[in-house]
């Protein structure tokens, strides 16, 4: 063994597992793809300020979890903690919402690093795919990624998860609700560090998870009951939107979620089978978000679906993916002629888009065929020196043990025959 460990709180993803993280990214960009979504990649570190100003200053994630350090020039950058902010800086830089159609649909996939204390779904390193909608205030496209993310899910086989949805309103209405949320919190029993992020925040406490502050939150003052009526018809249509889908949701009026930047429509996807870190994704509506990192005013909605949290979720239900083998025929050649024969054929079959692997090491026909049965192929070619004599390679079908001898020239008809 390495004397070198992967960090603490953080995975490597290898063979056999591996498949199944790829299984449920393709599955989530599936159905991003089909909705008009273009791919975007961004770098994994930005300017620190883009998430201090951004994410908001007094979240956990920047002021407590995220990983900065400081180049050879001076500049502060810190690792990505989440996506939104660099995909919505992205889009700005490369003036995408110049350039017509609006909305701008995007979506991405990568690893975010908090520092966290390390357990089971929270990890220090995690990956998520995600998707913006840039530019829009439109009811339906909130209710297009709530849809498009409950539609990802099922099409995993997922069906012991929750939506929550809520409206935090816009800055006409949340004001308001801040002072009556301030006015209650100033009269509860809360540490200092607390009192300050409510002078900051307000809303940040109502997502504290400690049970002595959950205690006293019981009686706090409802977002839902200070919302404008633009806020309530708004939410009200995403409402009928997602249920004409026939999506089932739960209203939850003390859904927050932990980052500063959402307006109106929030939601989050939970699963029961994950003990404490219950959420494996969610989003909402970031309407001022372009404008706190210095850009125009552009209406956005999105989410970040998790899928390592994903991946336990599958787990938990018992849920296993029908994945395809990743070899469809293996070569196995006995001595040299065989072994330049049959080597040629293997990248004869990959050109002709055939998943093909071959028998390295010299272990002989017995280690060689165990090669063959892990590797999952349905095919085996196997030639020796007697089959090259006779002008053939033999072709055995794992599946059903049946096995014939076919010319070289007639081998790629032969496996896509038994292939279909």
């Amino acid at each position: 063994m390495s004397t070198f460990q992967a960090p603490k709180g953080t995975y490597d993803l290898i063979p056999p597992r591996s498949a199944v993280f790829l299984a449920v990214r393709d599955a989530i960009s599936a159905q991003a793809r089909s909705a008009g979504y273009g791919y975007v990649e961004t770098p994994g570190f930005e300017d620190v300020n883009l998430f201090a100003r951004g994410v908001g200053e007094s979240t956990d994630i920047v002021t407590k979890e995220m990983y900065t350090l400081t180049t050879k020039g001076g500049d502060q950058l810190a690792l990505r903690p989440e996506g939104t902010a660099s995909v919505l800086r992205a889009a700005l830089q490369a003036n995408l919402h110049k350039q017509g159609n609006l909305p701008v649909k995007l979506w991405y996939s990568g690893s975010y690093y908090r520092y966290e204390r390390a357990q089971a779904g929270r990890y220090r390193h995690f990956s998520q795919v995600g998707a913006e909608a840039i530019g829009a205030e439109d009811p339906a496209l909130d209710a297009e990624l709530i849809i498009l993310a409950d539609q990802a899910y099922r099409s995993l086989g997922l069906r012991q998860y929750r939506i929550l949805l809520n409206s935090l309103g816009d800055k006409e209405c949340r004001p308001v609700y801040r002072e009556a949320l301030q006015t209650f919190l100033r009269g509860l029993d809360l540490d200092e560090e607390t009192l300050r992020r409510a002078e900051i925040n307000p809303l940040r406490v109502l997502d504290d998870k400690r049970p002595d502050v959950q205690k006293q939150l019981v009686d706090a003052p409802l977002l839902r009951d200070y919302l404008c009526d633009a806020c309530k018809a708004y939410h009200e249509e995403v409402r009928a939107l997602i249920t004409a889908a026939g999506v089932v949701f739960e209203d939850d009026p003390k859904l927050v979620r932990g980052l500063d930047y959402y307006t109106r429509t929030t939601f989050e996807f939970v699963h029961d089978g994950l003990g404490a870190q219950s959420a494996v994704g969610g989003g909402g509506r970031y309407d001022g978000l372009s404008e706190m990192i210095g850009g125009p005013a552009l209406p956005s909605v999105g989410w970040a679906l998790g899928v390592d949290r994903t991946v336990l979720a599958l787990e938990a239900e018992g849920v296993e993916l029908d994945l395809p083998a990743t070899t469809s025929v293996f070569a196995v050649a006995i001595g040299e002629e065989a072994r330049r024969l049959l080597f040629g054929k293997v990248t004869e079959l990959r050109r002709a888009g055939i998943a093909t692997d071959f028998s390295f090491g010299g272990k002989g026909l017995k280690g060689s065929m165990k090669d063959a049965n892990r590797s999952g192929a349905r095919i085996a070619l196997v030639a020796g020196e007697r089959d090259l004599a006779e002008g053939v390679i033999q072709v055995k079908d794992m599946e059903s043990g049946e096995q014939r001898p076919v010319a070289p020239d007639a081998l790629l008809d032969a496996v896509r025959g038994i292939l279909g």
